[in-house]
């Protein structure tokens, strides 16, 4: 196989080959509308969930608004997510001590008000929390999208396809094509990207729903980092060093390989400065909040020092064995996770041509903080900072 290009190379860098459209391999309806080819259509178990790109949208900037965090009101006991009348079917399992549960017996789709409250607070606690034998997508994506909004307001993503009617729905769909896993590993090594989703925007996600409709038999996991307990490892020196720093986070080469590809932009790209260390409202303690994907550089620093303490921090959480936990995809299971706290990267460990396919809905949280003194508040900017770009 030849190499890339360095002009495609750069691109490879940012390519979501499973949530953009790809043009010579999708195809364009005679309504203008961009779609998965018509032979893997055929191929989904869950049309209802299929992606489309219509080019004619146009979104305005997503500007601030208040959040309010779902597990404010929740009940500290959990009493309405786990019943007692239902202790006994019921199954909690850590997987790992500090990160992440696996809960079996709990029907997510029939969760009350005051028991999404409790789920919040739940995976706040936990980063990741796995929900097994649920019947939550067979409700449909409707169901799915006012599921979602009690958790925030829904963020509809700047490039991903996503049913038509419910664009707060982001599709992720593996081509059954071995051209999509040539893509992928053309010049690179490995499938592993960490990442936090949509970390440019001016208020990134909170809680975030990812249900696997179709996949492989085996692998295609999820790997997840916990970056609140990277903070706590530092030198205590260390941390207060950081915790005056502020990073810029771009959606601009993003934006660009979605064109080069083929696909939409339904809002202008953007870029925003937040902290280096930001504020958890809810666990009142402090998370590392850079990632390779959308993190460009530190404003305080000169280049060559931004790059080198970035590189580090991203080692730190991509690579920290310690801090991790790998998610197992089963029919029917829904993960849940604090995209304030955890970072994550899929993984494409399958050489035969498979269909996968997911949906996510991700609820915006607050703007990140570096201080609680600006929870919600709409005047929050880092002070004497400046960005030229």
């Amino acid at each position: 196989m030849p190499h890339a290009t360095i002009a495609e190379q750069a691109n490879q860098v940012y390519g979501n080959f499973d949530t953009h459209f790809y043009h010579g391999q999708d195809e364009v309806g005679k309504d203008g509308v961009l779609r998965i080819n018509g032979k893997f259509r055929a191929e989904s178990k869950n049309p209802d969930f299929l992606p489309e790109w219509d080019p004619r949208q146009r979104f305005e900037p997503l500007t601030f608004h208040e959040y309010k965090d779902p597990a404010f009101r929740a009940n500290p006991e959990l009493p309405n997510l786990f019943p007692k009348s239902a202790a006994n079917e019921t199954v909690v399992r850590k997987i790992t001590p500090k990160l992440g549960s696996e809960i079996t017996g709990v029907q997510l789709s029939q969760l009350s008000d005051a028991g999404k409250d409790e789920l919040a607070l739940l995976v706040a606690q936990r980063g990741v929390v796995v929900f097994r034998e649920q019947d939550f997508a067979q409700y449909g994506p409707k169901f799915a999208t006012e599921y979602g909004r009690h958790f925030g307001k829904l963020h509809v993503h700047q490039t991903s396809g996503a049913p038509k009617g419910h664009d707060e729905l982001h599709i992720t769909f593996r081509r059954p094509d071995r051209k999509e896993f040539n893509r992928v590993f053309n010049d690179n090594t490995s499938s592993v990207g960490f990442h936090t989703d949509v970390s440019y925007e001016l208020q990134p996600p909170s809680y975030t729903f990812f249900s696997v409709l179709d996949g492989p038999d085996g692998g295609g996991d999820t790997l997840f980092s916990d970056s609140l307990t990277a903070f706590e490892r530092l030198s205590p020196a260390f941390q207060e060093f950081l915790s005056t720093l502020h990073v810029v986070h771009s959606s601009k080469e993003q934006a660009e390989n979605s064109r080069v590809q083929g696909g939409i932009q339904r809002r202008a790209p953007v870029t925003h400065i937040h902290p280096l260390v930001r504020y958890h409202p809810v666990l009142k303690k402090k998370t590392l909040f850079v990632n390779s994907s959308f993190s460009r550089r530190i404003v305080e620093l000169k280049k060559p020092e931004s790059d080198h303490l970035l590189q580090f921090l991203y080692n730190l959480v991509n690579n920290t064995h310690d801090l991790q936990l790998r998610a197992k995809w089963e029919p029917g299971t829904v993960t849940i996770w604090d995209n304030r706290r955890v970072h994550h990267s899929a993984l494409i460990d399958w050489e035969q041509p498979i269909l996968r396919h997911a949906f996510r809905i991700t609820p915006q949280g607050e703007r990140p903080i570096e201080d609680p003194k600006f929870y919600n508040d709409p005047n929050y900017y880092p002070s004497s900072l400046t960005l030229d770009q």
